[in-house]
């Protein structure tokens, strides 16, 4: 070690220097404490050190300097051991301590949704801290997992693959969560075992490999029959909804699903079929009508049923017939002046309405507010005039009338107008609508749900959204499994296999992916109130003969033939919730650090 310049020797007990050191004569080796003292004395000092030997003092030299607030170490300090790099609110976790931090995190999520799985899985009320405190009850994964404030970032890459199921095909979004919280289970206790977290990422690819080659092996496509493909259709559809609230009326449901998805002829733009919620009535008064119901009333004096509607919808302001100019003071001499302001306010409202009705139009659609005096000549000219229209309401009504939101009315040819053959007042429960029957866009469609309360529908309208989103899915890829825990059998069992002929330590991580697999399963049979260890075993030993369709039936709890029930499922969901949980895992695997950023403190602006 050379130190450039005159320095002082301290004595280990003493905070006073010994004796001065020329640059020649400090070509010292360190010892202890002793060198702690001179080291931080040069670099506090500005005096240059170079040739460093490799010495533990360095170390507490630089811990010591970060603790002086009016101190930051020279350049050429060797940052050996960086102790404080991050601002003072900022933590950071390493090693095994962020790996099992990951694992708590993800298998908390797992622990909380894993009881809503199967067709007897149970509901989760969420209370909103808001204002209102709103309840949700429910027992999908996606909304349950949605609502939650999480700190875990292992946790939120779980709810993230939650709502991309729930985006990608609507179905699966807890077995996804469970799946890959398994996973993790599975691997914490390889990583106890002191297997590398990068042999099992290869072990666990290896097995979703063959997991999916066993799915594909044993798929049903009837896409050439389209009497046995509807059939198919209506099974996944009952399948999709008898773990929901409409599980009582699934043939009802699964029918209206089934009618509303094959109008689209193929498309998976959902935009098309409306869901509308009514309170009153019972969940089977439910039904589905063509066409488009929009949830408003017909003026008075307005005509209350139109042929062959030409329809403008726009998004303007027609509530100009009052002075509202804001922050604004209107300073008259006399009441006729005010007159004389709202005469030119009205004559301009009545310029407006001249140019809408240029568009040789019978039927105005607005966003905004329609004022007395706009309304009234709307109603002079028998025209019909719909106020306060909701944003999604008008978005879908041009979409299915075939016609463009406008806000300006100056060049007619510009605009695009909306056509239906019929536009009348219709009566739900009490209420008073407006239906629209022989739009442009023949798939358009309205589903009609009624129901005890506003909680029951809301439950039935996301029930529904998920069957309708699976077989939406299902009419492009039409390939069809068995469901009640029969995919996971199978490529459990060619999972097993493939543990048996791979060598090294991969065969453990494989092995663990088809005990997770079998996980699926068992919390079906658990949530279900059934001896979970005798049915799995069972339908183990039914699945090493050939050809076996044999799943769990939770309704009489034994195992049954799964084509004989009818319990199907799509293709897609299955693949897309053991490719996501796989890779969610993986993800979560590769951990190895967790830095925590320091908040951002707020200025202080006084």
């Amino acid at each position: 070690m050379v130190i450039e310049g005159p320095i002082l020797e301290f004595h280990q007990k003493s905070p006073k220097p010994l004796r001065v050191y020329s640059a020649q004569q400090s070509k010292a080796k360190p010892q202890g404490q002793k060198t702690l003292a001179l080291l931080l004395f040069c670099v506090l000092s500005g005096i240059r050190i170079s040739n460093f030997p490799k010495h533990r003092a360095y170390d507490q030299v630089f811990f010591l300097c970060t603790k002086t607030q009016s101190y930051s170490p020279p350049s050429y300090f060797p940052w050996r051991c960086v102790e404080k790099i991050l601002k003072d609110d900022a933590s950071e976790e390493k090693g095994e301590r962020a790996r099992m931090a990951s694992f708590v995190g993800a298998i908390a999520i797992t622990d909380l949704v894993k009881t809503t799985l199967g067709p007897k899985g149970m509901d989760k009320i969420l209370q909103s801290t808001g204002r209102g405190h709103e309840v949700t009850v429910t027992n999908d994964g996606a909304t349950i997992l949605k609502s939650l404030h999480i700190d875990n970032p292992a946790a939120k890459v779980l709810i993230d693959i939650s709502k991309v199921q729930d985006d990608e095909v609507g179905d699966g979004t807890t077995s996804v969560v469970v799946l890959a919280g398994e996973l993790l289970r599975e691997a914490e206790k390889l990583v106890a075992a002191k297997i590398h977290p990068m042999t099992i990422i290869s072990g666990y690819r290896m097995a979703a490999e063959c997991a999916r080659n066993a799915l594909l092996q044993r798929v049903v496509d009837n896409k050439e029959n389209a009497e046995k493909f509807k059939s198919d259709l209506m099974k996944i559809a009952m399948t999709t909804l008898s773990s929901k609230i409409l599980s009582q009326d699934k043939e009802h449901f699964a029918q209206l699903a089934v009618d509303a998805v094959m109008r689209l002829k193929g498309s998976t733009n959902l935009e098309a079929i409306q869901i509308i919620k009514k309170p009153g009535g019972s969940l089977k008064d439910s039904f589905l009508d063509e066409g488009f119901i929009l949830d408003k009333k017909i003026g008075l004096g307005q005509p209350k049923r139109i042929e062959n509607a030409k329809i403008l919808v726009a998004n303007t302001a027609m509530d100009t017939d009052k002075v509202k100019i804001y922050g604004a003071r209107v300073r008259v001499d006399s009441m006729s002046k005010v007159a004389e302001i709202e005469g030119a306010e009205k004559e301009k409202m009545r310029e407006k309405v001249k140019k809408i009705l240029g568009h040789g139009i019978n039927c105005f659609v607005n966003r905004q507010l329609i004022y007395n005096f706009p309304e009234e000549l709307f109603a002079d000219a028998g025209i019909l005039a719909i106020e306060h229209a909701d944003f999604d309401g008008i978005e879908r009504l041009a979409l299915v009338t075939g016609g463009e939101i406008a806000s300006t009315f100056d060049n007619p040819e510009s605009v695009k107008l909306g056509h239906c053959k019929l536009i009348e007042e219709i009566m739900i429960g009490e209420d008073k609508l407006i239906h629209f029957s022989g739009v442009e866009m023949g798939q358009a469609c309205t589903i009609v749900l009624r129901g005890a309360s506003h909680h029951v529908l809301d439950e039935a309208e996301r029930s529904l959204h998920d069957a309708l989103c699976v077989l939406s899915q299902t009419v492009n890829d039409t390939r069809v499994l068995l469901g009640g825990g029969w995919p996971e059998m199978v490529m459990a069992k060619e999972v097993d296999k493939l543990a048996r002929k791979t060598p090294g330590k991969k065969s453990h991580a494989i092995e663990a992916f088809s005990r997770a697999l079998l996980a699926i399963p068992t919390i079906i049979a658990d949530n279900a109130g059934l001896d979970s260890a005798d049915l799995v075993a069972k339908l183990r030993a039914e699945h090493h003969k050939e050809g076996c369709n044999a799943g769990i039936d939770v309704i009489s709890g034994s195992v049954g033939d799964m084509a004989e029930l009818g319990i199907s499922e799509a293709f897609k969901v299955k693949q897309a919730v053991l490719l996501s949980a796989t890779e969610a895992a993986e993800m979560i695997l590769r951990v190895d650090e967790i830095i925590t950023c320091a908040p951002r403190k707020r200025e202080d602006r006084m």
